[in-house]
């Protein structure tokens, strides 16, 4: 909630952002194109956005997500969200790279994905390439 209420400046800096929601990266998880979609208002579940937010949620998933295609070759992406959070409403973009497949091709591959990219990818040159990609992805959407 800090994130969205710009309280706290994620690294790398905000990718984009509408009257309704916030996307950034959260670079624990130092995955190049990882995208977090959230809602500004304080509500956990799809059901309980207004007509206008479904909107621009699905606009911007849809921005979002040519970008990843267009600017960084991102071919295929796992989008998922929970309602039992004690976040509010945000949706994970993680985009499928190739090293990915070791751990399966299946939504049950996710966690130990993450949890590698947090425990193995945090050398400096790879923070790099995702703050890199931030700024690439944030210069688009925000043409």
């Amino acid at each position: 909630m800090s994130i969205t209420s710009n309280l706290i400046e994620p690294d790398g800096g905000i990718v984009f952002e509408t009257e309704y929601f916030h996307a950034h990266q959260d670079v624990a998880y130092p995955i190049k194109g990882l995208i977090i979609l959230a809602s500004k208002r304080h509500i956990k579940c799809f059901d309980e956005l207004t007509e206008i937010e479904k909107i621009d949620y699905i606009q911007l998933l849809s921005k979002i997500r040519k970008a990843q295609r267009d600017v960084l070759g991102i071919e295929y992406v796992y989008y998922f969200y929970n309602e039992d959070t004690t976040h509010h409403f945000h949706t994970w973009m993680l985009p499928r790279y190739d090293w990915m497949y070791e751990f399966g091709r299946s939504v049950e591959s996710v966690r130990p994905v993450l949890l590698y990219a947090r425990n193995k990818m945090n050398t400096k040159e790879n923070i790099q390439e995702v703050l890199d990609a931030i700024d690439s992805l944030a210069k688009e959407l925000n043409k």
